[in-house]
């Protein structure tokens, strides 16, 4: 299995690497950084002036390049799903999609200093959350735990990059499973 970061209208490379390096060393999988194109548009709301979510998975599962890997999208565009006002990412459970969104996971936009560092640790851990989210895991009550949700960018502080004992359990079984499918 292969994990695919697909950046979409994302422009800075060194976070891309670095975000490469966090999930292979999370996951034990190799991540390769996929250059391909995938245009927004048809995914904008002019109305909310943002973009939807579940239409960006939707054009992602077109470009499953196999079936054993699992490609996440990573932007700097807001996203939406209909009965949110915004989400930092979403993802098909137990499929091969998600995306991330560094939109509302910068300082700037809560009218702080620009923090790239604070934006790097929140962008790895949404990106594992909804990587996570893909390998059959589900909202996590532990506060710590990679997989618990949070409404706010500042409370994704609080939690680590880590799966809770009992995530990581099923993170390992769910990834040897699938192992043995393929």
């Amino acid at each position: 299995m292969i994990l695919y970061i697909l950046p979409l209208r994302f422009q800075d490379n060194a976070l891309l690497v670095d975000l490469s390096s966090t999930l292979s060393e999370v996951f034990k999988l190799p991540v390769s950084i996929l250059q391909r194109t995938l245009p927004l548009d048809e995914g904008y709301d002019p109305v909310r002036n943002q973009f939807n979510s579940s239409w960006i998975l939707s054009r992602l599962l077109k470009l499953t390049p196999e079936e054993s890997c699992k490609i996440i999208g990573v932007t700097e565009v807001d996203l939406y799903v209909p009965v949110l006002t915004f989400v930092f990412g979403e993802a098909q459970v137990e499929g091969q999609v998600a995306v991330v969104s560094s939109y509302r996971l910068r300082d700037e936009l809560y009218g702080l200093p620009k923090n790239p560092e604070r934006l790097k640790e929140r962008l790895e851990k949404e990106a594992i959350h909804e990587l996570g989210h893909t390998f059959g895991l589900i909202h996590c009550r532990d506060p710590e735990c990679v997989m618990h949700s949070y409404t706010y960018a500042e409370e994704i502080d609080f939690k680590s990059k880590n799966f809770c004992t009992s995530c990581a359990a099923l993170l390992k079984s769910k990834k040897n499973k699938f192992n043995d499918m393929i």
